[in-house]
């Protein structure tokens, strides 16, 4: 790989692994811009998409560690709230992250194609116009701004539901941030809580998956006698990847945050339907069946789904 496809894909990962717009329908576009849908150079990038998340993990650690930091006295017993806070993105994390484990080939045998990915991108934006309209009551009586939460009033049955939820996530193309969010509004969140939340509950979800594709593209590598990732990328791709991921995260997790709190989400329902367009004439010059991986933004620890993309 080119530094400057590390570059790109960095981007992409970086923006769009946070944002509510399908991080797999954006890398498959740019996959297929530069070439790399090619059967030769497929595995290549992949293993490159393994480990790129990492830079939206470390821009979520670094831009919210203070509540990273208050999780850590929780577990010394030092901050009750910080120990609640946690309690509550693990509670939300075990759905996903066990459906996932169990449906792994199922998964993999029906979803991981083009036509799957372009009906979560379009059913994802329906459903973001839906949930938008309702939560500005445009659908039904508008919500008193008293019944708004914070993330301290989260309740533990509140990120189950938010977790169960966050299992449509493992449909590619669908948007781990998306239903996250919308998860949030359910429980009575404000956009901006709901957002945060979401980040808060990428860190052990992202950080699961791409700590065990890691250790089984490293384990395959013995196994098999083959490159494993870095030395079939080159390190330095790999590191610019990184670095440019977690910088364009910070600069979109910031932009989100304000950006939902005054237009909420119905501009990123319109920029799917956008995506879903552009995304059937891309794929209509691919060949008839398409694999695709799984989103970061759209995945948990899925045992072998080639990271959480």
């Amino acid at each position: 790989m080119e530094i400057w496809q590390a570059v790109i894909l960095g981007l992409v990962e970086g923006i769009t692994e946070y944002l509510p717009i399908s991080s797999t329908g954006h890398l498959i576009l740019a996959s297929w811009l530069m070439g790399l849908d090619d059967p030769s150079t497929k595995q290549a990038v992949d293993d490159f998409n393994i480990v790129v998340q990492g830079g939206a993990i470390l821009a979520v650690v670094g831009l919210y560690w203070p509540s990273v930091l208050r999780m850590i006295k929780g577990v010394l017993g030092k901050d009750n709230g910080g120990f609640a806070m946690l309690v509550n993105l693990v509670i939300a994390f075990i759905p996903a992250a066990v459906v996932g484990l169990l449906a792994k080939d199922w998964i993999e045998e029906k979803l991981f194609w083009s036509g799957p990915v372009l009906g979560a991108v379009l059913v994802g934006a329906v459903v973001m116009l839906l949930v938008e309209a309702r939560h500005r009551g445009r659908i039904g009586p508008p919500r008193h701004s008293a019944a708004f939460r914070t993330i301290e009033q989260v309740r533990p049955v509140d990120a189950l539901l938010i977790g169960v939820l966050q299992c449509a996530a493992l449909w590619p193309g669908m948007s781990r941030s998306m239903v996250c969010i919308l998860g949030g509004y359910a429980v009575g969140l404000r956009p901006r809580a709901a957002a945060e939340f979401s980040f808060l509950l990428g860190l052990p979800t992202l950080t699961a998956a791409c700590v065990y594709s890691l250790a089984k593209n490293l384990a395959r590598s013995h196994r098999d006698g083959t490159p494993n990732l870095f030395e079939a990328l080159g390190l330095a791709p790999v590191i610019v990847g990184v670095v440019v991921a977690t910088v364009s995260a910070a600069v979109a997790v910031r932009w989100l945050v304000g950006f939902l709190s005054r237009r909420g989400l119905t501009p990123f329902a319109w920029y799917r339907v956008g995506l879903f367009v552009v995304l059937a004439l891309v794929l209509g010059l691919s060949p008839a069946r398409v694999e695709v991986r799984a989103s970061e933004n759209e995945s948990v620890p899925q045992a072998g789904l080639a990271g959480d993309r």
